[in-house]
Formats: structure tokens, sequence, C-alpha cells
């Protein structure tokens, strides 16, 4: 019995590691005078309170934070979801941006989208 113990315990372990990062699904921008709104569709397997996307943050080319989106809550039956920053200042000469989201569970992702900016 023991030796069929050890091998379920692995399974279990390694579908939980492989669950998916919250996924950019959609970048629109929007420049109004000097302000921005950033507008950001994602897509993650919410399961509730326990596991769900829970923020993005808009990056520089040099991985500077130029704004925080914070999520209040789960969106396990509102998937993809978009959600925005609005009234954003980038710095002058920004002509890229990167969006990296955020997990409750598993943190930040791997790699930021890149979205290029319109001059």
């Amino acid at each position: 019995m023991r030796n069929l113990i050890h091998p379920l315990i692995l399974i279990l372990a390694g579908s939980a590691a492989q669950a998916d990062d919250p996924e950019v699904q959609n970048i629109s921008v929007e420049k109004m005078g000097s302000f921005w709104s950033i507008n950001v569709t994602i897509e993650h397997a919410d399961t509730g309170w326990d596991h769900f996307a829970d923020g993005w943050e808009v990056l520089d080319a040099d991985g500077n934070v130029l704004g925080y989106r914070k999520l209040l809550h789960p969106h396990v039956e509102e998937q993809p979801f978009t959600r925005s920053i609005s009234n954003l200042i980038l710095p002058d000469g920004t002509r890229e941006i990167f969006i990296r989201t955020h997990c409750s569970v598993d943190g930040w992702t791997g790699t930021p989208v890149s979205f290029e900016l319109s001059p």
C-alpha cells in the first residue's frame, strides 16, 4: 500500500504545480491629453477566494512599474474579463509598455506581454 500512495502524491502535486497563470488576452490603450487609459483583458481559471487573478501591472522596457491594478475579487463566472487603469501618466518617449499579471496563489507570472504605443 505504501508504494501506491507515493506515486499518487506525486501526480497530485504535479497537477497543482501546472495550474495556468492569468493570461493576457487583449490590451487596448487610449490617450486623452497627457493621460493614458490602459484596458487589459485577462483569462484565468479562478476557483474562488482561494485562487484567483488578483492584479496586473504596467511596466516600461526597463521593468519599472508605471501603474498597478489590484483586482479585489474572483471572476469565476466572468471569463475572460477586462479591467482598466485610467489617468495614467507615462514618461515622455515611452513607445512600448509591458503587462504582467498576478495570481493570489502563484504570484507574478513569467514573461510580461508587450504592447507598442502609437506616437
